[in-house]
């Protein structure tokens, strides 16, 4: 693994793309990139953690102007490798401070999808995604975000892990830390009688904080669904898909109980 590349380096990168991902099935794409196009409009719009384009590129190929940021050279290399991943541009940096050249006015919509927002394991980082991201917007642009609810209501008092995926030929299990909501998620892997192992840090984070986030970054929340299908979000829903807006001009957004001077 390079060191630049975080946890995606280019064994992880070569592999990404796993088709029996459910984030992979075509009706699940299709959900994503039918809304995001919606909200788009004719606005260029920023991925945050573009990966290797399995948003970006079915976005791209509905006349969307899509550019991203993505801390992973080898996942870029990835996505460069695929029709039309040349043609995408691409700033290789840390999505939370990573500035990029915006179209003139702003970018119409920038996105975090599949628990991406989880890479940045501190608040202080999560925190300055928002800020940073609400500096690309344009005024009226949307920041959506897909990420899942914590799934502490699965954990016995006193036990950390939740397991999600039984193999073969990959076990997986997330570890929560509730005094600190650090979060890892674990990978045993077994071809052909040979076990590795992976173990990824992330910072699982709540509706209500995200929200808090986004007010201090002068965003206001707009729609919050299940899922990109849109059904209402209930305290049964397992993640959520929430959209924030920033203000136009001459909007004064309020963030507290005292009146604008």
């Amino acid at each position: 693994m390079s060191d630049s590349d975080g946890y995606f380096g280019a064994e992880v990168a070569a592999r990404y793309d796993d088709v029996h991902s459910p984030m992979f099935e075509l009706t699940t794409v299709t959900a994503t990139v039918d809304v995001l196009a919606r909200l788009a409009g004719d606005s260029a719009v920023l991925e945050l953690g573009i990966g290797t384009g399995r948003i970006a590129l079915p976005l791209a190929e509905r006349g969307v102007s899509v550019h991203g940021i993505e801390l992973s050279q080898a996942m870029v290399d990835q996505l460069r490798a695929k029709p039309g991943g040349e043609a995408i541009p691409v700033t290789v940096g840390d999505f939370a401070t990573t500035r990029v050249d915006a179209p003139p006015g702003g970018f119409g919509l920038a996105y975090l999808v599949f628990n991406t927002i989880n890479n940045l394991t501190s608040q202080d980082d999560q925190v300055a995604c928002f800020r940073t991201t609400a500096e690309h917007l344009a005024p009226g642009g949307r920041f959506v975000v897909e990420v899942g609810v914590p799934e502490l209501r699965r954990l016995p008092y006193g036990e950390t892990t939740v397991m999600w995926g039984e193999g073969p030929p990959v076990w997986s299990y997330d570890v929560y830390d509730t005094a600190t909501q650090a979060l890892s998620s674990n990978y045993v892997r077994i071809d052909d009688g040979h076990a590795t192992f992976r173990s990824i840090p992330f910072r699982y984070v709540w509706p209500a904080e995200l929200d808090l986030m986004a007010r201090l970054a002068g965003l206001r929340l707009r729609s919050r669904w299940e899922d990109w299908d849109e059904r209402p979000f209930t305290h049964e829903s397992r993640r959520h898909v929430s959209v924030w807006e920033k203000p136009t001009e001459g909007h004064v957004e309020r963030t507290t109980g005292i009146e604008p001077a």
